[in-house]
């Protein structure tokens, strides 16, 4: 995801200032010191146990939880992390009391002891802390508040085991929460908000948008943009897909982002390339609705226009050189030619070298040499997107994340990337994904069930 312009707490705290105001008529500002420090955790515990114990009505609920986010939101990072770390510690799971109702289940003679020790089961095995987390569900602005809550966490559960089951927790509950059911499709058109165009502009992290002129010609009538919404996020896109309408597929992203290209025709376009797809809350890492948004699209499309033929995509292949660099003294890497991987590995820590090779006007004869290095590179990344593995999945990413989805490597891309970016990570090229209505579930049955890769007969070659 591409890092946002402003902090995520600094985003999200300029609003519930206003949102949450029965926290500030409650507890001043600097009741706990910033740091937290031990001295303070009595009362932040008397502070986490009348949120829990459910006394009064709904608004007095509601006011306890503002009141708690408010006390978390004026802690600095440490004091924030000290804060999760009480709640792992001190708000987990009663294990004695779940051990006791197991027993009791056990020992259960009739069907109305039976059914209540699975109930009281059932009640202890949740956290105390997640009914804690739930009752920000009721907050304007507390669904954004718990996602942005999670991305420290997140990197603090990386250093600190204790925290990884609190990270689990708010991630299940966030899978809840943002269930595809839930998510509303959206296409954004240059009429949208400017304040949501502008968070397009931050959160776009596969092609970076470089001013309003580039963005507006990214949404021109032959150029579109869906986004998933959740309705407790209703201004904040939580992924979202450009789409260029073109005739055949396209082989350059140079070509497809140029403001100066011609537009086409949408009603004549044959073909729908879906040249970037961004994730926009690092909060929501592991929730997956992509792969529904790209179908989402596809069945809006089909319906508006039918006469696209074609669903596929121009896509990067984010980990090609760094696989390189991983196994260069591989017996996987035995088959190719040593000078081939050397000038790759080369080429990707000095991407002026090959963009150079890439533009070459050369002699006949270089340009014979530089067909053969073209030939045994693509071998070399075709190679890679099929047969690299991490686990039972390919090793990219991006590949793994299409071929879920049911599509079939159609084609790799010769200089199709010449950024700094595309250089460094896959050499310029990039590959089209081409998702077959007709085929897109026995694909997906294919790699998820036994591992098979669908590719086109032009990557078969490729591969010999």
């Amino acid at each position: 995801m591409g890092e946002i312009q402003e902090p995520l707490w600094e985003r999200t705290l300029r609003r519930i200032q206003d949102i949450w105001p029965l926290a500030d008529s409650v507890v001043p500002r600097n009741r706990f010191s910033t740091d937290l420090p031990h001295s303070d955790l009595p009362r932040l515990r008397k502070k986490i146990d009348s949120c829990l114990d459910g006394k009064g009505g709904e608004v007095s609920a509601r006011s306890r939880a503002a009141e708690l986010g408010k006390t978390y939101s004026n802690l600095n990072e440490t004091g924030r992390r000290r804060f999760l770390e009480l709640l792992a510690t001190e708000y987990d799971v009663d294990y004695d009391g779940v051990e006791d109702a197991i027993n009791r289940r056990r020992e259960a003679e009739s069907i109305e002891e039976l059914q209540q020790a699975a109930l009281d089961l059932r009640y202890l095995l949740e956290a105390p802390r997640v009914k804690l987390f739930k009752q920000f569900n009721e907050l304007e602005e507390g669904v954004k508040f718990l996602v942005d809550l999670r991305v420290e966490l997140i990197r603090w559960a990386r250093e600190d085991s204790r925290l990884k089951s609190l990270d689990l927790d708010v991630y299940q509950l966030l899978c809840s929460w943002f269930d595809v059911g839930f998510l509303d499709l959206q296409q954004i058109t240059w009429k949208t908000s400017a304040a949501l165009l502008e968070k397009l502009i931050d959160y776009e992290a596969v092609h970076e948008i470089r001013s309003w002129d580039d963005l507006k010609h990214r949404l021109e009538e032959d150029r579109l943009c869906y986004a998933f919404f959740h309705p407790r996020m209703p201004d904040e896109p939580l992924i979202f897909v450009e789409v260029a309408l073109v005739n055949g597929m396209s082989c350059n992203i140079h070509e497809v982002l140029d403001v100066k290209a011609p537009n086409c025709d949408p009603a004549k376009a044959d073909t729908a390339i879906f040249y970037s797809i961004s994730n926009c809350q690092r909060g929501l890492a592991g929730v997956s609705f992509g792969n529904f948004l790209i179908k989402r699209v596809v069945a809006d499309l089909v319906g508006k226009m039918p006469n696209l033929k074609k669903f596929c995509t121009l896509s990067p292949i984010p980990g090609f050189l760094a696989w390189l660099r991983q196994h260069e003294d591989s017996q996987e890497l035995s088959e190719f030619d040593e000078s081939v991987v050397g000038f790759l590995l080369q080429a990707g820590d000095d991407p002026g070298t090959l963009k150079k090779v890439l533009r070459n006007k050369a002699s006949m004869a270089d340009q014979a040499a530089n067909k053969g290095l073209r030939s045994s590179i693509m071998g070399l990344c075709a190679h890679y997107l099929v047969n690299a593995r991490r686990g039972e999945q390919v090793y990219d990413r991006v590949a793994n994340f299409h071929l879920t989805n049911g599509a079939r490597i159609e084609r790799i891309n010769w200089s199709a990337n010449l950024s700094s970016q595309g250089l460094r990570q896959s050499a310029g090229l990039m590959v089209n994904y081409l998702y077959d209505l007709r085929e897109i579930e026995k694909n997906h049955e294919l790699y998820r069930t036994h591992g098979e890769v669908p590719i086109s007969t032009a990557v078969k070659r490729l591969l010999k």
